[in-house]
C-alpha cells in the first residue's frame, strides 16, 4: 500500500513537499513515480524514478519539482517549488511494474490514493 500526504494549499511561488509511504513494497528496488489530476483532464506523469538510471519529469515541472527516495523510511517524496496556479491537481505517487521503467508509457502496479495540492494565484 501507498499512503501519500503533504498536500494542502499554498499561494503562488510558494513550495510543498508531497510523501508517500509505502508498505509491503521496497522503494528502494522499484521504479516510483508521483501523477497528477486537474478537474476535468485525465492524469498525467509528473515525475518517474527508475531504481537505477535517469529520471524523467514532465515539461512543465522541470526545474521546479524534484522527486527523491528515503531507502529507510521507504518513502518517496516529491519536492514542489515555484508553484503556480496551474499546479492545481490531485497528486498521485505510484509504484511502477517494472523497475527500470518510471515516465510515460510504462505500466504501473500500486497507486496511492491521492493528495489535494490547491495553488492560488
Amino acid at each position: 500500500q501507498l499512503q501519500a500526504s503533504g498536500g494542502g494549499m499554498v499561494q503562488a511561488g510558494g513550495s510543498l513537499k508531497l510523501s508517500c509511504t509505502a508498505s509491503g513494497i521496497l522503494v528502494r528496488i522499484n521504479a516510483i513515480g508521483w501523477y497528477r489530476q486537474a478537474p476535468g483532464k485525465q492524469r498525467d506523469l509528473v515525475a518517474g524514478a527508475p531504481s537505477v538510471g535517469n529520471t524523467n519529469y514532465a515539461e512543465s515541472v522541470k526545474g521546479r519539482f524534484t522527486i527523491s527516495r528515503d531507502n529507510a523510511k521507504n518513502t518517496v517524496y516529491l519536492q514542489m517549488n515555484s508553484l503556480k496556479p496551474e499546479d492545481t491537481a490531485v497528486y498521485y505517487c505510484a509504484i511502477y511494474s517494472k523497475p527500470l521503467c518510471a515516465g510515460y508509457g510504462c505500466p504501473v502496479s500500486y497507486w496511492g490514493q491521492g493528495t489535494q495540492v490547491t495553488v492560488s494565484s
